[in-house]
């Protein structure tokens, strides 16, 4: 199957895509099509074997509209097009709009002027010059009144022919759009105004002076240009709009160098992006960013990856490190190997990722499709319907042809159509933005409904980076157990290897040389030396080979208890030692477990670690499920555990590991996933290793669902409301009828009005921002270890002072949580918190047990040791 974008034409409303969406469907081979109109694109999958471009594109042609390959290429590529590709359209559409804005209003002045003059004057006191009078005014001059009319309302009609063109054009293929009803209801309108110009002659050549009366103040020439032209005030206002939808994603085109500047044979040589190779040295200097993903050979600098992590601060690179496409060098000149180009390189997998979610479908759509397919036909026939009624109770022709006018251009598809897109591109670049990379409005969708959370802990969690915390020989000493350990390990890729490595070489100490080197999936690793087998891993690996763990097991659970995985090491069956490797959570786990919490949402650990460790880790995270001793392989058959119990289970993990996890999910979130953002079993990658980003990601697709669906009730309600009215069911009690000028100003504020709505979207502030924001605003109270008085009470009436010791507080935003808590207690008079410290210094007037300061610190979140 390939997957494959098309660029289509022709299309003005939700009835036009959902026609494109099922011509294409009827192509055998074809699937997951989805038609944006926003973009005017069109995304699907579809069977090389079956079908192909061309016929994909031959179905739309017959359908009506337009289609060509994205790009321009034989079939489709999902490479980015660079920033033009999407913004010289909008600006080409925007300028085009805006020639025929300002010569439709340069003729329709003065059309208004000569046929509503009389009203002016009326009401707005403005005077009429005798000139206007005499060519004008009074029934004699009844011809060359509407004959002006028409003169002046052509080239309106030409400017705004596409209304006319397309309209009929796909109402005569039996597809009538939003274009058909425009077309429709201005060309009556135009054509009653031509059928009244013979009605004044036949009554002036007769002397029917009442007849030329009648038809004179019945003209719709006025209407047949105001309609075309308020339309396009509305198209022009969208198409402006719709320019900021796509800012994000333009900003990150923006982000691709064009050319960069490759090391060959000596020489430095400019190339332009697309011609570099894996393997190719770049030089990148002060102000340039970095056109490929790579390793820094020589040079220092520091880098603003902001753009591509959402991180604000600089990064420090040095030789060894790896640099990202798309990041802007800052200081020093840098040398680096590329290793990874072209498509896989970090920014083009990005921007592929934004470009493909800005134009999917949320499931919610489905429903908006599917009344846009009948909405065009059952407004034709209301129009027709409502005219044929007023008819038949007596009521005029003119007046029955002023309510079929008014009811065909104030209905309104496209508002429907836009409901949906307009929300999903700002959402999702608005994601972008912040790290967070959500790959379709399928996925926006279930997020919003996600009530469970499974994360794992190494790496999600946790910093992923374990050290060891504690050397524990037995029968041996700890450098021989240290060049066991080393050597055992030497040749494992798991996390706690590196950390065992790590503190032999900090130490001094020499890996021991082990061969026929083994790995068991889960629980450890063996390998020999000097005929001996030695062994490392979990308790019960051990036990499985033989080993004796009985008299370690006190040492174990204490280590356990204190948060620290302990690995014990065997020689043959015999137990040589322990180490205690500890991993220390992220700095923001702990505050973004509790937002999840805070949200309804129910949070769950999956380690593989034993249970007193994973259950410290809880306590330590305030976690309300744990779920320990987890292979990887069982993560997944735990997920469907709570799936078959009813709960929408959103995966947070490392995106490798946790991939059949990830994939089993509602809503698999790839976290740490550094620059490999391709993760095809993730529904959304963080940029960022941070929990926080996971939080953010779902109070964004809240956010984005609820505008959406706040735009198909205005599009729906403004339709349900306005329809009627133009049917003139008011205007028997009431009197109000809405003429076909005030119906087509209705048309086109309604589409400006869903799209501006969801450019509120761009006002979503993460998580990050927004705790930032708080610590600044906060930080010369908290950040400060000085007493903060309360209540301003007499320093002589305390009587108590007390320090209490406390875990958990990571950040500022948690020293001002704790500050808090403590300040509102019956009695306080002042309050330090000391965020290094881990501590509070509390002064009060009354002497507080200390049970109480443990109710409040746990209610706070936090965990009184002392």
């Amino acid at each position: 199957m390939k997957k494959a974008k098309f660029d289509i034409t022709g299309m003005s409303c939700a009835a036009c895509s959902s026609r494109v969406t099922k011509a294409v469907e009827k192509v055998a081979g074809t699937k997951d099509v989805n038609v944006n109109l926003l973009t005017n694109s069109m995304q699907l999958t579809y069977d090389e074997n079956a079908t192909s471009a061309a016929a994909i594109i031959a179905a739309v042609e017959d359908a009506g509209y337009g289609a060509a390959v994205h790009g321009g290429a034989t079939e489709a590529s999902t490479a980015p097009q660079g920033g033009a590709a999407i913004a010289d359209p909008v600006k080409k559409a925007i300028a085009e709009m805006r020639h025929r804005l300002v010569w439709s209003v340069v003729f329709l002045i003065p059309t208004m002027y000569i046929a509503m003059h009389g009203l002016f004057e009326r009401l707005f006191g403005l005077p009429v010059p005798d000139i206007v009078r005499a060519f004008f005014d009074g029934p004699e001059n009844a011809i060359t009144f509407a004959f002006a009319q028409l003169l002046l309302v052509l080239p309106i009609m030409y400017l705004n022919r596409k209304y006319y063109i397309s309209g009929f054009k796909n109402l005569f293929r039996g597809a009538p759009n939003m274009d058909s009803l425009v077309g429709m209801g201005s060309m009556a309108a135009a054509l009653f105004g031509a059928f009244a110009i013979f009605r004044m002659g036949y009554g002036m050549g007769h002397g029917d002076w009442a007849l030329v009366t009648e038809y004179s103040t019945n003209l719709y020439f006025e209407s047949a240009g105001m309609i075309v032209t308020l339309i396009t005030v509305g198209k022009f206002l969208e198409a402006r709009a719709k320019g900021e939808t796509s800012r994000a994603l333009e900003t990150l085109m923006d982000l691709a160098p064009s050319e960069a500047t490759v090391v060959r044979g000596g020489v430095e040589t400019v190339v332009p992006v697309a011609e570099l190779r894996v393997g190719d040295e770049i030089v990148v200097r002060p102000g340039e960013r970095i056109p490929a993903d790579g390793t820094v050979l020589t040079g220092q600098t520091s880098i603003d990856e902001s753009a591509i992590t959402g991180e604000p601060m600089p990064v420090m690179k040095q030789p060894g490190d790896t640099v990202t496409s798309g990041a802007l060098n800052q200081q020093g000149a840098i040398h680096f190997r590329a290793d990874r180009v072209g498509d896989d390189a970090t920014i083009n997998q990005i921007i592929r990722l934004v470009d493909e979610a800005s134009a999917s479908k949320a499931p919610i759509a489905r429903t908006a499709d599917k009344i846009a397919g009948v909405f065009v036909p059952a407004v034709i026939a209301v129009a027709l319907l409502a005219g044929g009624a007023w008819l038949a109770m007596g009521a005029s022709v003119e007046f029955a042809f002023s309510i079929a006018i008014c009811i065909l251009v104030i209905s309104c598809p496209c508002a429907l159509g836009l409901a949906t897109p307009v929300a999903i591109m700002v959402g999702t670049g608005k994601g972008a933005e912040n790290g967070i990379l959500i790959k379709s409005g399928e996925a926006l969708e279930t997020a919003q409904a996600v009530d469970t959370v499974v994360m794992d802990k190494t790496g999600t969690i946790t910093e992923g980076r374990p050290r060891i915390t504690s050397v524990t020989p037995v029968g041996i000493d700890e450098t021989q157990l240290l060049a066991i350990a080393a050597g055992l390990e030497a040749q494992s890729e798991h996390p706690l290897a590196a950390a065992v490595v790590a503190k032999a070489k900090e130490q001094g100490v020499t890996p021991r040389m082990m061969t026929n080197f083994a790995a068991t999936f889960g629980k450890g690793v063996t390998a020999e030396a000097d005929g001996h087998r030695y062994a490392a891993g979990n308790a019960a690996f051990l036990r499985e080979l033989g080993a004796d763990t009985t008299k370690l097991s006190g040492h174990l659970d204490a280590l356990a208890d204190d948060g620290a995985t302990p690995l014990p090491f065997a020689e043959d069956e015999r137990i040589i030692g322990v180490l205690g490797a500890a991993d220390e959570p992220k700095e923001t786990s702990r505050a973004a477990i509790a937002k999840f919490q805070h949200m309804g949402i129910d949070v769950v650990m999956l380690t593989g670690d034993n249970t007193r460790t994973a259950e410290a880790m809880r306590k330590r995270m305030n976690i309300n499920h744990v779920i320990a001793g987890v292979l990887p392989g069982g993560k997944a058959d735990e997920v469907k555990k709570l799936q078959a119990a009813g709960h929408r289970v959103a995966m947070i993990g490392d995106g490798i590991n946790d991939a059949p996890a990830l994939a089993q999910a509602d809503l698999g979130i790839a976290i740490g996933a550094g620059t490999d953002v391709a993760i095809e079993s993730a529904d959304a990658v963080l940029m960022k290793s941070d929990l926080m980003d996971a939080v953010s990601a779902i109070r964004l697709s809240k956010a984005v669902l609820r505008n959406i669906k706040e735009n198909l009730f205005w599009a729906l309600i403004y339709n349900v409301i306005c329809i009627p009215v133009a049917a003139g069911v008011l205007y028997p009690a009431f009197g109000i009828k809405l003429s076909p000028m005030v119906g087509a100003a209705a048309m086109s504020l309604s589409s400006v009005c869903v799209v501006l709505n969801a450019l509120r979207l761009n006002f979503f502030q993460s998580d990050h921002a927004a705790i930032t924001a708080k610590d600044k605003a906060t930080e010369t109270t908290v950040d400060v270890a000085v007493e903060v008085p309360i209540n301003e009470p007499e320093k002589e009436a305390s009587i108590m002072e007390k320090t209490l010791k406390i875990e958990g507080m990571m950040c500022a935003h948690c020293q001002k949580h704790v500050h808090d808590a403590l300040a509102k207690m019956d009695g306080v008079t002042g309050v330090t918190v000391d965020l290094e410290g881990g501590k509070a210094d509390v002064k009060a007037t009354r002497d507080i047990p200390q049970d109480e300061f443990q109710t409040v610190i746990t209610d706070a979140g936090y965990e009184l040791v002392g």
